[in-house]
């Protein structure tokens, strides 16, 4: 036989046993201490001036008569302090809190509805935390119709506030959907969780703007100049540019910098040459070094001259633009004259 009961830990009365009260008395504690538990307060010290029938929850690291009491229950009784360790499923009315908590995996959780009907966290096979008030490990999560439809609102405080969906990889954020610091529905991305890009801006008003996507008008500096048949002309300065451009070596056989494609992709390419003579020419926008994408020309003319060549062309990342020449004209260069526009579709 056993010298205690095996769930509450109560003391029995033996055969023959002297001062029986004694061990009836204890087990009376024990009961007047677990029945309708109520707990005050957790703490590490125990008060200056006790009150009978207290009872604490011993936090992690106690001292004074709970040094190494910690994670039990120490109830104030006939001027002292017994312990009871709790054991799972007991439940205790947590007096400061105002929550019913339950004992389970060695923890107290709170489990209990507050007047308004709500709990301050909720795990579903996952741990809760002060900002992941809902946590859930799961498979899929299904959100049914009550009816006809079903919506999930993400309210914020501001406009400058954020609400949103984040999306991760080994806890490191990869995509956002929703309003991040504006009333701008944006859809953004990231390789690391800290450098963002926007690839997607929706306003309020219904405008739609790709800020990362690859975009160039780009020309050489303002100014007149005949290139030489079968020579090039690059690029030194940017109209407009968003999502990557740049400017790279020097072109091959003529003057101004390759401009640099960001990434792979269908590209619409525009090409702009203005004239102010010519004895016949030709302009041709070139991949490469190599390959003639489109091109213009006009015949002889002392006249000033406006021709546009256009195409759709399938792109690399690295690959290289510029102009290539033939025949012989005086070329206005600069912005709003002989240029290229550049736009992935």
């Amino acid at each position: 036989m056993f010298d205690t009961t095996s769930n509450l830990a109560l003391p029995y009365i033996l055969p023959s046993q002297a001062q029986k009260h004694v061990t009836h008395n204890e087990a009376l504690q024990r009961l007047d201490a677990i029945v309708q538990l109520c707990v005050d307060a957790e703490a590490t010290n125990p008060p200056s001036d006790p009150v009978e029938g207290q009872c604490y929850l011993v936090a992690d690291g106690a001292g004074g008569d709970w040094t190494g009491k910690d994670g039990l229950l120490a109830f104030r009784q006939d001027g002292a302090w017994i312990y009871l360790e709790p054991r799972m499923g007991w439940r205790a009315f947590f007096a400061q809190l105002g929550q019913i908590h339950v004992f389970s995996g060695g923890l107290w959780r709170p489990v209990s509805l507050d007047a308004e009907g709500s709990v301050p966290m909720i795990g579903i096979n996952a741990s809760p935390d002060n900002v992941n008030r809902l946590s859930i490990a799961s498979p899929a999560s299904l959100f049914n119709h009550a009816g006809q439809g079903h919506q999930i609102k993400v309210n914020k405080a501001s406009a400058s506030e954020t609400g949103s969906l984040v999306f991760q990889t080994e806890w490191s954020g990869r995509a956002e959907i929703g309003l991040t610091g504006n009333d701008d529905f944006s859809i953004k991305v990231s390789s690391d969780g800290s450098d963002w890009q926007t690839a997607l801006a929706i306003s309020p008003a219904g405008i739609v703007k790709m800020p990362a996507r690859p975009m160039a008008r780009t020309a050489l500096a303002q100014q007149t100049a005949t290139p030489a048949p079968g020579g090039r002309t690059g690029f030194d300065e940017f109209n407009l540019l968003q999502g990557g451009f740049t400017l790279g070596a020097i072109v091959p056989s003529g003057t101004g910098y390759r401009l640099i494609v960001p990434a792979s992709g269908l590209y619409l390419l525009l090409l702009t040459a203005d004239t102010n003579s010519s004895s016949g020419h030709g302009a041709a926008i070139e991949a490469n070094g190599t390959t003639l994408l489109a091109s213009t020309g006009g015949s002889a003319s002392a006249m000033p001259a406006r021709h546009t060549a256009f195409t759709l062309a399938s792109l690399n990342a690295g690959d290289w633009l510029a102009l290539v020449h033939s025949g012989s004209a005086l070329y206005e260069f600069g912005a709003g004259k002989t240029e290229l526009s550049v736009l992935m579709l």
